[in-house]
């Protein structure tokens, strides 16, 4: 697809095989979670996108606008960004091998676009960052998929 956003082919086309260069013994550069906790976390992630998992607003509407307007820029989020819906300990693992992990991730971002592509004017709410459309989901999913491959060492 010659017209495809960027941020809809990185996710498609690139995000995965980068992920299966990550052996299970990895160590992130900073954070708690493993190889496989961060990718089911992503996975979490991209169920949020489309409704699958529905969590709860966090951030006060008088900030919206601004931390809306960060989560759409190109400004990467910081090492160690803390996540309040996130314990100080790693969740438990759900899936028994990293390959089962990136393989329920895959057909979490399948269903996602799928999603979109049904219902393309459709919104779900970010409890961060508040309602937001599929382009700005893209958005902001390559941007927190690009911080923890960094995490990985991976980008």
């Amino acid at each position: 697809n010659l017209c495809m956003n960027p941020n809809e082919q990185f996710l498609k086309e690139e995000y995965i095989p980068l992920l299966q260069q990550l052996s299970d013994n990895e160590v992130g550069l900073w954070g708690v979670l493993s190889p496989q906790g961060m990718i089911e976390h992503m996975t979490d992630a991209f169920a949020n996108a489309y409704g699958r998992i529905k969590l709860p607003a966090q951030t006060p509407e008088a900030i919206l606008p601004k931390v809306r307007a960060f989560a759409l820029s190109e400004t990467p989020f910081k090492e160690n960004t803390k996540n309040v819906l996130m314990s100080e300990e790693p969740a438990p693992l759900r899936n028994n091998s990293m390959t089962e992990a990136i393989w329920e991730l895959e057909k979490e971002i399948k269903a996602f676009m799928d999603y979109y592509s049904s219902n393309p004017d459709s919104k779900n709410l970010n409890p961060f960052f508040g309602e937001f459309n599929y382009e700005e989901w893209l958005h902001l999913l390559n941007k927190h998929a690009k911080h923890h491959l960094k995490q990985f060492n991976l980008l």
